[in-house]
């Protein structure tokens, strides 16, 4: 993790605060709604530029842990973050879809940083997150045309596009740089140059944002605040889980730490990306998806502090 990954959160923050601040500005409101297109884009590019999909057969050099992330991550966490959303968010169903999308797709970056603050296996974490990105791109549509298709919010015409835009063109231009620059050393450096670009560009489009929804956002600081609730629920009882299930099969510490930090961070632009362009009418499912994050980050620096006092009698 470089300076530029290691600040994020706070870069993320600044951000928004820009947004805010600078929404009477004609011209960036002129803007915006491209900025937030534009960067998603390219941020997602340089995601899929980075991530060894290759590499995948890595993550199941240890099944067992693999298994049961997986399970955790993709079966367990869904159906369990969906009955949270509908016990707190019912009322709110741009909320309620908002966190259900944050629940659904499984951290690809900070992760790693919390993991090594808690001394767990960071290889293993980082074998883990290819396969991670693959299944979420497969199944964050699925479980959304599950749990919402009746709440006549969703349209599949609107979803449909929104993941040709995001995720099929960026993944299909990585597969193509990659291919066509394979065995050449200009490869890495692309590689190096975009990724070092991942938050910059995430950044602007999280300023395009809050640039462009600043009044929705000021007006709804009474419902945004519901969120706090299922988030921390969310994180508690899955802390608990993992705790459970790691004693039951064994694992050693350091993969304890892994599968926790694994199966509690989420945040993912992909899920952003999508519901900017899935839901443009519905504002608070994308605002939903930034402010998630800022809860979810102290909690996962305690989470780390606390394993840290776990480790030393496990």
């Amino acid at each position: 993790m470089d300076l530029m990954e290691k600040t994020e959160p706070i870069l993320i923050f600044a951000s928004i605060i820009l947004g805010l601040l600078l929404n009477k500005v004609t011209f960036l409101q002129q803007i915006s709604p491209s900025l937030i297109t534009i960067f998603l884009a390219l941020m997602l590019f340089a995601l899929f530029l980075d991530v060894p999909l290759s590499d995948i057969r890595d993550s199941f050099s240890d099944t067992k842990f693999t298994s049961i992330s997986l399970l955790i991550n993709f079966l367990w966490t869904p159906l369990f973050g969906y009955f949270l959303g509908r016990i707190f968010l019912y009322g709110n169903i741009d909320l309620f879809i908002g966190f259900v999308m944050l629940i659904l797709t499984p951290c690809t970056d900070w992760y790693l940083i919390f993991t090594r603050m808690s001394r767990g296996n960071v290889p293993l974490s980082m074998s883990i997150l290819p396969i991670n990105l693959v299944v979420q791109l497969v199944l964050l549509p699925v479980y959304l045309l599950i749990f919402f298709s009746s709440s006549n919010t969703i349209e599949l015409v609107d979803l449909t596009k929104s993941l040709f835009l995001f995720i099929v063109l960026p993944f299909a231009a990585s597969l193509l740089v990659k291919y066509i620059f394979d065995n050449n050393p200009i490869k890495d450096k692309i590689r190096n140059t975009f990724s070092s670009l991942q938050t910059i560009f995430l950044c602007i489009a999280i300023f395009g944002l809050f640039n462009t929804e600043a009044n929705s956002l000021l007006n709804n600081m009474d419902s945004i605040g519901i969120l706090f609730i299922p988030v921390i629920l969310f994180f508690v009882i899955n802390f608990l889980l993992d705790y459970i299930v790691a004693k039951e099969v064994h694992f050693s510490y350091e993969n304890y730490a892994s599968l926790t930090l694994t199966t509690l961070a989420r945040n993912s632009p992909l899920a952003l990306a999508i519901a900017i362009s899935s839901f443009p009418n519905n504002e608070l499912i994308a605002i939903a998806l930034v402010i998630g994050p800022l809860i979810e980050l102290p909690i996962l620096y305690v989470v780390s502090r606390i394993l840290l006092k776990i480790r030393k009698t496990y």
